[in-house]
């Protein structure tokens, strides 16, 4: 038999366009408004669709999202599951996926709606993205990290081999309902996480919502992100609806222009950069947006002891996380081993460069790729000096004592 010499070779090129909706309405629990009913295409779907509820959700308004589909004669199931970073594993999508397969659900009719925080977020998002190759679902963030930073994200996933979001992927919800009146009942240590998200958007592209964050941060998670009555130290609801959108728009201006990661050089990974190995270490000391404080405070002061930003700078940063109650430091982030293993990974994850986005100022960042063990040495000196004292002056701390 002679066999054909031919080499032959096809190609296929399409392309997908992506769109999708943040809607931030109030009284979303009021039965008269129809939000929640709305499926993604419009219009309403009579058959049956599945509610994923996070365990404080369900605790607070578990009642009254029942009373919600009941009163509009919704066909609702419903699944309960805890909403800390110890579950957010493959095991819960996969709980996910069996109960969309139990009621039946439709490859685009009904899609599934996820009421809850960033974890049960990832996880519910992870599980329709795999279901039927995809399925769309609605997500309602109830938590203020949930609210600025996960309600923009087309990222869905979850933890493992000790590793964060380790599994994922990008599948966007085609509708994200804000409702800030669910602020009200998130506790101020859930508040400062997510103030760390906002703290990072401020520090790399809006010197307006960091002023905003030094002036109001505090007496935002005071005031729990409500209207308040002003004149004993109040923030009104104009500086919360305000701080709020910046964090949004900050985020969707980054991510509509890279959705997919396809650039590896990404302003909004500030505070991303030796922090996710740290945070899993700690688990469950630290909550992410804490975290994410500290990174940004780490990459300050690699940016200071460059003379990239000013003493000045680096102690404005450190005082208005601690404002707000955000401690700038914690003992792992004095781990040189550590940190340098973290970067490693990281490194690993930009396909092999460190792309660190690094501040110029408030509000601006530029990238670096040679940023040496002996700087990581100087930063952990730096945030351990920030560990032993309360005083945010670190603007004479340098290792070569610039």
């Amino acid at each position: 038999m002679n066999l054909s010499p031919l080499s032959q070779r096809w190609s296929v090129r399409t392309q997908l366009s992506v769109e999708y909706e943040i809607v931030e309405t109030y009284g979303l629990l009021d039965p008269d408004n129809p939000e929640l009913l709305t499926v993604p295409e419009g219009g309403r779907s009579t058959a049956t669709r599945l509610v994923i509820l996070d365990h404080s959700v369900d605790d607070l308004y578990g009642t009254r999202i029942r009373a919600y589909f009941d009163r509009n004669a919704a066909q609702v199931d419903y699944l309960t599951l805890p909403g800390s970073e110890e579950n957010k594993t493959i095991e819960r999508v996969l709980e996910v996926a069996r109960r969309l397969n139990d009621i039946g659900t439709n490859r685009l009719s009904t899609p599934p709606i996820v009421i809850g925080g960033g974890v049960v977020a990832d996880v519910v998002g992870l599980a329709a993205s795999l279901y039927r190759r995809g399925i769309p679902f609605v997500r309602v963030p109830t938590t203020l990290l949930a609210q600025v930073d996960v309600s923009v994200a087309a990222k869905t996933g979850v933890n493992y081999d000790g590793y964060r979001n380790r599994l994922g992927t990008y599948s966007p919800p085609p509708r994200t309902l804000i409702d800030r009146s669910f602020l009200a009942t998130v506790s101020a240590r859930q508040l400062r996480n997510g103030m760390g998200e906002i703290f990072k958007m401020a520090l790399i592209k809006d010197l307006r919502l960091f002023e905003l964050l030094e002036e109001h941060g505090k007496a935002l998670i005071e005031a729990r992100f409500q209207d308040s009555t002003l004149g004993a130290g109040g923030v009104s609801g104009a500086v919360a609806d305000e701080v709020i959108a910046r964090a949004i728009v900050g985020m969707a201006e980054e991510l509509e222009t890279n959705l997919w990661e396809k650039k590896l050089q990404r302003p909004v990974d500030y505070g991303h950069s030796f922090s996710p190995l740290i945070e899993m270490r700690a688990l469950p000391e630290l909550l992410h947006g804490e975290a994410v404080t500290m990174d940004c405070v780490f990459s300050a002061l690699i940016a200071a002891n460059r003379g990239m930003i000013s003493g000045a700078d680096l102690d404005r940063i450190i005082t208005v996380a601690r404002k707000m109650g955000l401690a700038p430091s914690h003992p792992l982030f004095c781990d040189v081993d550590l940190v340098m293993e973290g970067l490693t990974d990281t490194v690993r994850h930009r396909d092999g460069r460190q792309n660190l986005p690094m501040l110029t100022a408030i509000g601006e960042v530029c990238f670096l790729n040679d940023v040496t063990e002996l700087e990581i040495e100087q930063a952990c000196k730096g945030m351990a000096s920030l560990l032993n004292s309360r005083d945010s002056r670190l603007s004479s701390y340098s290792e070569d004592g610039r």
